[in-house]
């Protein structure tokens, strides 16, 4: 036992020390290249030190997890949205629905600050805050019958900051799902390939979840060789369908088409039941998501690429092409989904909770899941990072700041300081099977470049083309498993909103209120997106930023609510522990906010953007293309100034709601009272 003891010690010791000389190789490197292989190391290392000792710690001291507590899962089975379910299968249905956008988009963006800000902050911001964020609102949620975060704050605060997070975190929650479904509407539009794809996933997926309820229920492994299987062979598939003619006219649609197809789907997905089509959907999709990442991983380690963008660019001074603003607190509002992310809370306090099986599984989903995310973070940053510089801001910077003409493009580009001619762009789109590269914002291709190159290098350099179309339907696939449970979320939220003005309203399972909640959150969300998708600047430009704040101020709302909860359930020495996440992000999304909304500067103030606009609009000074659409664009800016305002007020009134309630609880002014679901033993064996 002794000797077991001591090689046990003796390997975390290693893993520790190896993850340190990583992190300090990365961090103190400076003029030389440095190898991809260091991050790789460097993540793995932290994440097994995180999971093993901090959210060990959490879950046995802070949580105190019980696996003889029953779950709303055992004790509200219904078939539909309450079910007990195989821990890995809910594992592949939160990574898939927390894992959308933000962990591919947001490093490749902030990439323009250089490589040394977003891995520190992603590798940092996960272990102490992210997965602490999900593991605790999870802990939360399924002490008190799955209750959405909308809910608990309704139960946790008083009346003012109660009423403000329900409006809030509807609201945030409607941006985020336009958000997302703007992305995968642009990664698939007029792409055959992705498009045939991922329609073929739905049917698969309801194939998995008739096999495992009807056919063969349990047999998880049949059910899981059959769903891979047929997944790989959609992949396949989709390439054969983009090189028939025929075919590629049927799936080639474009992005108004797409928009209501995700629409519709947003909604069908709300409504039926559970383990029909979310939760094996979800679970067969985080396969081809783990599957890429590890391969990039493994790619990563077999050829060890030089990591070429600098450590720290000049655009740390906030005037950078790709998006305006000093790196902080900018660094980590675009980063979104990677570090922490409140789109998650949603997730843990909504589909999730319902399906867990044991309280002791809200370890390996909550924080297991949201480590993983990160993972994913770090192999899109690397991607973005293994690309020539000048490269990278060619496909990512927009026309508009750079040039219109090749020519002058990549001359204002090397005149930054990081080289880049014409011709090389030129190879470089033919050996991705494209015409141009050129101003491809969003990340979402320079992405695909940079895992094309990795993979083409590591496995075959003549199938470029085929990786770099294949990331792209990766993308794709990644962000859509986000639509169908964050829907699906966003109709339990509705419900408790609904459910405090007529009582009935509020039951999940009831049919009319579910399908009146759905299609009101489908409308919401559906909305922002078809106006991102008719917007002529590409919508993303003008929504990724406020998806950026709304998001960590949606952590911020459900990190409150957590400490609200620690400090009246009589956990105040660990309060610290949502706390000190919480100290960050109000910092962070108030000063970001703020900036956002008062600066005088046109490419970082929403109301500034609109005046310089509206200004140059009745002088005469815009061409007659952007004359058309500059009054839509003008209202844009406008809309997403008061959004942020809004937010911000919503932050502020529930921080300081929650203030002064555990100041009331502890002073004995407000008595205490238990919200938790009285102890049930499990009949589970």
């Amino acid at each position: 036992m002794m000797n077991h003891k001591l090689v046990r010690g003796a390997l975390w010791a290693a893993i520790a020390i190896a993850g340190a000389a990583a992190m300090g190789g990365i961090a103190l490197n400076r003029g030389e290249s440095i190898n991809a292989l260091w991050f790789v190391v460097a993540a793995v290392c932290t994440y097994l030190i995180g999971y093993r000792f901090y959210s060990g710690w959490i879950a046995a001291r802070v949580c105190r997890l019980d696996a003889t507590r029953a779950t709303p899962a055992e004790r509200l089975d219904n078939g539909r949205d309450f079910m007990p379910t195989h821990r890995s299968i809910v594992f592949g249905h939160h990574f898939a629905a927390i894992a959308g956008a933000g962990p591919l988009v947001g490093p490749t963006l902030a990439a323009q600050f250089g490589y040394l800000p977003g891995t520190l902050w992603l590798l940092v911001g996960a272990v102490l805050a992210g997965c602490v964020q999900d593991m605790l609102v999870l802990f939360c949620s399924t002490r008190r019958d799955g209750r959405s975060l909308a809910h608990l704050a309704r139960d946790e605060l008083g009346k003012v900051g109660a009423s403000a997070a329900m409006v809030g975190t509807l609201f945030i929650m409607v941006i985020l799902m336009a958000v997302l479904a703007l992305v995968v509407v642009k990664a698939m539009a007029h792409s055959a390939w992705s498009t045939a794809t991922v329609f073929a996933t739905i049917p698969i997926a309801v194939l998995v979840g008739i096999y495992l309820r009807m056919l063969r229920p349990g047999r998880v492994l049949e059910a899981t060789a059959i769903g891979v299987a047929l997944l790989l062979l959609a992949v396949a598939a989709g390439g054969w369908v983009d090189r028939d003619p025929a075919l590629h006219a049927w799936f080639d649609l474009d992005a108004k088409t797409l928009a209501w197809f995700v629409i519709g789907y947003g909604f069908v997905a709300a409504i039926l039941p559970v383990w029909l089509l979310l939760a094996p959907r979800d679970y067969l999709s985080t396969f081809v998501k783990l599957g890429v990442v590890f391969l990039l991983a493994i790619a990563i380690c077999v050829l060890q690429p030089e990591i070429r963008m600098p450590a720290l660019t000049r655009f740390v001074d906030g005037t950078g092409p790709i998006f305006t603003g000093k790196l902080f607190p900018f660094l980590f509002i675009m980063l979104a989904c990677g570090a922490i992310s409140g789109f998650h809370a949603l997730v843990a306090s909504g589909t999730t909770p319902k399906l867990i099986t044991r309280e002791t599984d809200v370890r390996m989903v909550g924080y297991g899941s949201m480590a993983l995310e990160s993972f994913v973070a770090i192999m899109a940053l690397i991607a973005a990072c293994v690309l020539d510089p000048g490269v990278y801001f060619a496909i990512n910077t927009a026309a508009g700041i750079v040039g219109a003409d090749p020519a002058t493009a990549t001359a204002t580009i090397t005149a930054w300081g990081f080289p880049v001619d014409a011709a090389q762009m030129q190879s470089l789109a033919q050996h991705m099977g494209e015409t141009t590269l050129y101003g491809r914002t969003g990340g979402a291709p320079s992405l695909a470049v940079g895992m094309a190159h990795i993979f083409g290098s590591a496995f075959g350099d003549g199938l470029y083309a085929i990786w770099y179309h294949f990331a792209i339907m990766f993308e794709a696939i990644f962000i859509l498993t986000v639509l169908d449970a964050g829907t699906r979320v966003g109709r339990f939220m509705m419900q408790d909103v609904l459910g405090a003005v007529w009582e009935p309203l509020g039951r999940t399972s009831w049919n009319p209120s579910a399908w009146a909640s759905s299609i009101l959150v489908v409308l919401g969300w559906g909305y922002f997106l078809y106006i991102g998708v008719i917007d002529p600047n590409g919508g993303i430009n003008i929504l990724w930023p406020l998806f950026g704040m709304a998001n960590q101020m949606l952590a911020a709302i459900a990190l409150a609510v957590v400490t609200a909860i620690f400090v009246k359930s009589g956990r105040l020495q660990h309060a610290w522990v949502p706390g000190a996440p919480l100290a960050w992000l109000v910092t962070v999304t108030s000063v970001g906010a703020w900036q956002k909304i008062t600066s005088d500067d046109p490419r970082l103030g929403f109301f500034a953007a609109a005046r310089d606009l509206a200004d140059k609009l009745a002088a005469g000074l815009l061409p007659p293309e952007r004359m058309a659409v500059a009054p839509k664009l003008i209202f844009n800016q406008q809309l997403d100034g008061w959004l942020t305002l809004f937010f911000l007020l919503v932050v502020w009134v529930i921080v300081a709601d929650m203030l002064r309630g555990c100041l009331e609880h502890l002073s004995g002014r407000r008595p205490a009272r238990s919200t938790e679901t009285p102890y049930v033993a499990t009949q589970l064996t």
